[in-house]
């Protein structure tokens, strides 16, 4: 695993941790909900992760990239697929996604060559 993957999965890691263990019953619902959104339902898991890494791309969220990016590699998502998400990204989001891409871009090599 790349030092910039690891690096994110363990600050990410981490920092759930930290805030799960607060005991919150609104966040602890919302990490539910977040967690459940993405099983198989109608739609599949891979399907839901490349739909929550457009939004994602066009809310300009790195870190939720990042998250999104590692589980479509996870599920079979391949580079020629990933670059059409990153094409409906940028046009449903227009050019301020052109440097999101850029990092969104860089962050799949390096799941693409920790293989």
């Amino acid at each position: 695993m790349s030092e910039l993957v690891k690096e994110f999965n363990d600050y990410r890691e981490k920092m759930n941790e930290v805030i799960l263990s607060k005991n919150n019953l609104v966040m602890k619902r919302l990490w539910n909900l977040d967690t459940n959104t993405y099983e198989d339902g109608a739609l599949d898991k891979k399907t839901k992760e490349m739909l929550g890494l457009v939004a994602s791309m066009v809310l300009r969220c790195d870190d939720c990239i990042k998250y999104h990016l590692g589980k479509a590699h996870e599920l079979g998502v391949n580079t020629d697929e990933m670059y059409e998400i990153f094409a409906v990204a940028n046009i449903v989001g227009g050019t301020i996604v052109i440097p999101h891409t850029r990092r969104a871009a860089e962050y799949w090599e390096e799941l693409e060559t920790s293989k």
